[in-house]
């Protein structure tokens, strides 16, 4: 199994990296571990008080189960992933079965921050991209998937995404193998990527 790490700004465009990886490669031959998807749960906590908490930096991510995760889908075991609701910032009853797969994608801002989950990873990957492009895809996103308004997007940008993107994100990228700028955009970049995954694929499938 090939653990690759994608990590990035929040809008960087690493959706777009992490769909080209599964274009490259045989159906079904991917598997993706969303960091969104392992958020603490509290919904034990009133929505009010929810809405307001750090969602952005690594005391918000349950790292163990993650990790945990990773480790049974190495050791050939289908695991449950957990689902979370952004709009009432709580994790859901469903989860998602999913099967080991010859690659695993572990994709979110911070994923490069922890230590033990880093160490899990054969490659490590950081989407770059311009501040103001990130914001407009952050906006663009929220207001549509998340019900947030453009002000509320802006304001908590300001208050939240950018201090904690410079203390815990743009550190991060030192840690990675591969960086590539202009987010999903660049597509030498990302060609580059798909074709060393081929390549570390290949002498694994022969033996």
């Amino acid at each position: 199994m090939l653990v690759i790490g994608i990590a990035g700004g929040t809008g960087s465009g690493k959706t777009t990296v992490v769909r080209r990886i599964i274009e490259s490669l045989p159906k079904d031959e991917v598997a993706v571990i969303p960091q969104d998807c392992y958020y603490k749960d509290n919904a034990h906590i009133p929505l009010e008080e929810r809405l307001k908490m750090n969602y952005d930096e690594p005391a918000s991510i349950e790292w163990s189960l993650l990790v945990k995760h990773l480790k049974d889908l190495k050791e050939g075991r289908a695991i449950e992933m957990p689902t979370y609701e952004f709009i009432t910032c709580s994790r859901q009853k469903e989860t998602i079965h999913i099967e080991p797969r010859d690659v695993v994608v572990v994709e979110g801002i911070l994923v490069l921050t922890d230590k033990e989950l880093r160490d899990m990873m054969d490659v490590k990957v950081f989407v770059d991209a311009d501040a103001d492009e990130r914001l407009i895809r952050v906006i663009h996103r929220d207001c549509i998937e998340r019900g947030r308004t453009p002000q509320m997007v802006i304001d908590r940008y300001v208050e939240t995404l950018k201090p904690m993107h410079e203390l815990y994100i743009e550190p991060s990228k030192r840690y990675a193998d591969l960086l590539i700028p202009q987010g999903g955009h660049n597509k030498v970049a990302i060609k580059l990527l798909t074709d060393y995954v081929r390549s570390l694929l290949k002498p694994r499938n022969e033996i």
